[in-house]
């Protein structure tokens, strides 16, 4: 089983920048990938961003290029980088940790990210 436990959200004008933090508890197979995601009021959760254990990353067509997903094996922690941020990055934030970046079987308990225009 492995937790994780995220932090580093919060309130934050508009084109202002903040990181968030998720850290695994264990070292396993099961994070080999590990991710963010976002869920809006009353809309789906979608994909932010993922990276796997060898550095290779992906990210939603609405973050490119403003935010920035990291990794810190030996700490078993991953980052992501929100710049340039938009009042429709408001989300709750959820950290994900899977064998592989499509097959997601850990989640965090959110972390709440708004953005005022």
């Amino acid at each position: 089983q492995v937790q994780l436990v995220e932090s580093g959200g919060g309130l934050v004008q508009a084109g202002g920048s903040l990181t968030l933090s998720c850290a695994a508890s264990a070292r396993t197979v099961s994070t080999n990938a590990m991710g963010w995601f976002r869920q809006a009021p009353g809309k789906e959760r979608e994909l932010v961003a993922t990276i796997t254990r060898g550095g290779t990353t992906n990210y939603g067509d609405s973050v490119k290029g403003r935010f920035t997903i990291s990794r810190d094996n030996a700490k078993n922690t991953v980052y992501l980088q929100m710049n340039s941020l938009k009042p429709e990055d408001t989300a709750v934030y959820y950290c994900a940790a899977g064998i592989r970046a499509g097959t997601m079987n850990y989640w965090g308990q959110g972390t709440q990210v708004t953005v005022s225009s």
